[in-house]
């Protein structure tokens, strides 16, 4: 973990102004009147739980004046000079920072530390340094179970005397390629300039079982052997939340949607079916892996996230449209969807029927004139019939 600490060293002006100076540049254009004393304040990130080559970050703010700032150390063996910087915020301030590292060979205990500006001290402060630790390869916490489709994060603290390298690898059964291990100086440990780290997100599909992690060195050679558990959540575990529903069918029509889905459904053969599915914590991974299969299907149906606004306040909910191959018999046929790497496995029936029997079509040659004529005198036709037959019933 990464300490800051701060302080305010106050200093007498004529330290850094010739005597008599009572104001600066305030780094905007205006002026600075100051009392006749100047503040300096000093952030120093690490001031404790430092180790051998550990970096300190050095952040000097206040100082007035264009002379060199420079932080001296037991910790660093030599005088650092900090560089300038000016804040372009309305709050306008110049400062000094530096990033030097303690020297590996430095002995656990607190060593002071010393901020001059043109010559003259201006902040004090403590080093706190502990001993160093071996190399350490971590892949999760001891027990912890990773499940299927996680992302699984490795790091590897390299930082002790005579280590060397700039990358490694990590490889494992569980990986479908080895993993790169690198430095990330922007990363949350930019003070382990020798922590090394990478991850993956492990295959949806990987089985359940303990699997060998090895990390390797330069050259292949092998640093390092750590055990990864793997293990999909089950019903009552912690971590388990799997509430699914389905399947279930609705129209493809405009008018249909998947507020109006049901369990047992009728389709014609060679008609299309949307089937639903409904869970709300699918497995890490599983989204957008959500097949239904059936043999009245002509191919499994892949089920997609409703990211729709009707979807909203509902629980997450997939579906997806089914052909019904051309050709099949008419029953009962089931629908399954397998869910929770195969822990949650539902079926259901859907019903298919013969295809609508088709009307004979007008020909299309027929002009509307025609049409319309013939549909007239049809319609004359079942008239005089009525009227005769009306007139042969009377007495």
């Amino acid at each position: 973990m990464n300490w800051t600490r701060a302080v305010i060293a106050v200093v007498s002006a004529g330290a850094l102004w010739p005597a008599g100076a009572a104001a600066a540049d305030d780094g905007r254009g205006g002026r600075d009147v100051r009392d006749g004393r100047s503040g300096v304040h000093l952030l120093l990130n690490g001031a404790f739980d430092n180790r051998p080559g550990g970096l300190v970050d050095i952040d000097v703010q206040g100082v007035r004046g264009r002379g060199e700032v420079t932080v001296s150390s037991p910790v660093f063996g030599r005088s650092v000079r900090l560089t300038p910087y000016e804040h372009r915020a309305p709050e306008a301030a110049r400062g000094h920072h530096a990033r030097p590292a303690i020297a590996m060979a430095v002995r656990p205990g607190s060593y002071p530390l010393t901020v001059r500006a043109g010559g003259h001290v201006v902040a004090e402060d403590r080093v706190e340094v502990g001993p160093a630790r071996r190399p350490r390869f971590t892949v999760t916490s001891p027990g912890e179970v990773m499940r299927p489709g996680e992302q699984l994060w490795m790091a590897y603290d390299d930082l002790f005397p005579g280590e060397t390298g700039t990358a490694f690898e990590a490889r494992s059964p569980a990986f479908p390629a080895p993993v790169r291990l690198a430095h990330d100086p922007k990363s949350a440990d930019w003070n382990n300039p020798r922590l090394f780290s990478g991850g993956l997100a492990l295959p949806a599909a990987v089985k359940d079982g303990t699997y060998k992690v090895t990390l390797t060195g330069p050259g292949g050679r092998v640093l390092d052997e750590k055990p990864l558990t793997v293990r999909a959540a089950r019903p009552g575990d912690r971590d388990y939340l799997g509430r699914a529903h389905g399947p279930a069918f609705f129209d493809t029509a405009v008018s249909s949607g998947p507020s109006l889905a049901r369990t047992r459904h009728k389709v014609a053969v060679g008609g299309t079916v949307n089937v639903l599915w409904r869970d709300g914590a699918p497995d890490p991974g599983e989204e957008g892996r959500i097949v239904a299969t059936s043999p009245a299907f002509e191919r499994p149906v892949l089920l997609r996230r409703d990211e729709s606004k009707a979807g909203d306040g509902d629980a997450p909910r997939y579906y997806g449209p089914a052909r019904i191959r051309k050709g099949l018999g008419a029953g009962s046929y089931p629908v399954l969807v397998v869910s929770h790497h195969g822990r949650v496995r539902k079926i259901s029936r859907l019903l298919v029927t013969e295809a609508a029997s088709v009307r004979a079509p007008v020909s299309a040659s027929a002009s509307p004139l025609v049409v319309g004529t013939v549909a007239a005198g049809a319609a004359g036709i079942l008239t005089l019939t009525g009227v005769a037959l009306a007139k042969s019933r009377r007495p």
